[in-house]
């Protein structure tokens, strides 16, 4: 069985490329933008019904546990995705070694830093820190 390829049978098989991840980050990057759908509407609505009511409305409404871990989820996952689609994007369009290595590592820095605040402040308030 002749091929054009110079990949091996088994990597052909795996979807393993020259960087060895195959269709993980494809897959990852389909499966946070389909939880996004769901999640989104249901923050949308949440969040919206917070709207013009002030900051004990809001309390109010993230206290309860259902809503904190919705907003939690709709955190982690959206900065997740957003991190994938970055790492593409820097990927595809920076050049130069050092400058996409250091772009990289501030996408991860920046997308995780700021889920990490998002969901520390979600969970303040759902466990009744907000002061």
């Amino acid at each position: 069985m002749a091929s054009s390829s110079f990949r091996t049978d088994y990597n052909r098989v795996a979807g393993l490329g020259s960087a060895r991840e195959g269709a993980g980050h494809w897959w990852a990057q389909r499966l946070t933008a389909i939880a996004l759908i769901p999640l989104s509407i249901a923050f949308v609505f949440l969040f919206g019904s917070t709207l013009g009511e002030g900051r004990e409305a809001a309390i109010e409404t993230f206290g309860h546990p259902l809503a904190a871990l919705t907003a939690i989820l709709f955190i982690a996952v959206g900065f997740s995705h957003l991190q994938l689609g970055l790492r593409i994007v820097i990927e595809d369009y920076v050049h130069g070694r050092k400058l996409a290595f250091t772009l990289l590592i501030l996408n991860v820095l920046l997308c995780w830093g700021l889920a990490a605040v998002g969901v520390f402040s979600v969970a303040r308030i759902a466990f009744g820190y907000a002061g």
